[in-house]
């Protein structure tokens, strides 16, 4: 009874490239927490991956899966924190589409205690992708204005929430009219049809020729240039995906003029050290917000296990607003 489900990616390619194996279950060593999982949050980076375009770091697996939760049942020697039953929800390298998990004690937080495993699923990776780009790295204030393309997307949803409860102007961009209702329920304060509309155009109709102080990314390609055009003097913005493109034309000129600051940022890429204290961060700055209902995760849907492909064909198709969340039984 070692033995244990997983998904993994056979090879590069559309959604049936995702397969059930058996493998033998982890064992708890050193800072680890086995964890029997419940639930996983799916990212965009996990689709990019089975696509062959976000490939692992070296020396992982093929399994993908990046965020979870669940019930500890067993802890490695060096484990302080956590015990066996305790709920937890974390972060993880590889390896969350699998009904065990090992998960680093310093990458785990305890469930609230009136939160399901789906709810807890859909915070980890999302929380901690805004929290390090719009506020360490942007620096976002109360009073200033911020974009976020990708609006209806996991990370947007959360980043439009947490900029909202700093008392920032909250602009952002999504594909269908529908999905700026839906942003804007949530406190989106303009949104923007990229089908549609110029994002531009319709920003600087609603801020004016001053510009916008921060943006966050998740497109790439040549929304680069246009980004760069939006920002005000002295503006930030912060890259986190490259959905239209890693490549494009670029101008260093108003980045000189107007000494813009760029910065990227992956998470998965991230030193253990480097993760434990984005965890902490969010512990202490964050998860309170979450817990008194301040931010809300956003959650489109919830997959069994078996529709692992089906919850991966509505990501590609751009169908979700939040979090798409597969469960464990």
């Amino acid at each position: 009874m070692n033995s244990m489900q997983v998904v993994a990616i056979q090879a590069p390619g559309d959604v049936s490239a995702l397969v059930f194996e058996a493998r033998e279950r982890p064992v708890a060593s050193a800072t680890n927490l086995v964890v029997r999982v419940h639930a996983v949050g799916i990212n965009r980076a996990d689709s990019l991956q089975r696509q062959g375009l976000y490939p692992m770091p070296p020396g992982l697996g093929n399994v993908p899966g990046l965020e979870l939760s669940g019930e500890v049942v067993a802890v490695g020697p060096d484990v302080s924190r956590f015990r066996p039953g305790d709920r937890v929800f974390g972060l993880v390298a590889e390896g969350a589409y699998a009904e065990y998990c090992l998960v680093d004690e310093g990458l785990a937080l305890l469930v609230p205690a009136d939160w399901d495993f789906a709810k807890a699923a859909a915070v980890m990776e999302v929380a901690c992708t805004t929290n390090e780009t719009v506020f360490e790295l942007g620096a976002l204030q109360s009073g200033q204005v911020f974009l976020v393309h990708a609006g209806a997307s996991g990370v947007g949803t959360t980043a439009v929430q947490m900029a909202k409860s700093v008392g920032a102007k909250v602009l952002f961009t999504v594909g269908t009219d529908k999905k700026i209702d839906l942003v804007q329920r949530i406190g989106g304060d303009l949104g923007i049809n990229y089908h549609t509309q110029d994002f531009i155009v319709e920003a600087v109709r609603e801020v004016g020729d001053c510009g916008v102080d921060l943006i966050q990314d998740l497109v790439g390609g040549d929304y680069l240039m246009r980004n760069i055009t939006l920002l005000k003097p002295a503006g930030r913005l912060v890259l986190v995906g490259a959905l239209r493109g890693a490549n494009c034309e670029f101008d260093i000129g108003p980045m000189l003029k107007k000494r813009l600051m760029v910065f990227g940022f992956t998470l998965r890429a991230q030193k253990l050290e480097d993760k434990r204290q984005i965890v902490k961060r969010i512990e202490q700055r964050w998860l309170p917000k979450y817990v008194d209902g301040t931010i809300d995760p956003v959650i489109h849907c919830t997959v069994p296990f078996r529709g692992v492909r089906e919850a991966h064909q509505l990501m590609d198709n751009n169908e979700n607003f939040g979090k798409i969340i597969l469960e464990i039984d």
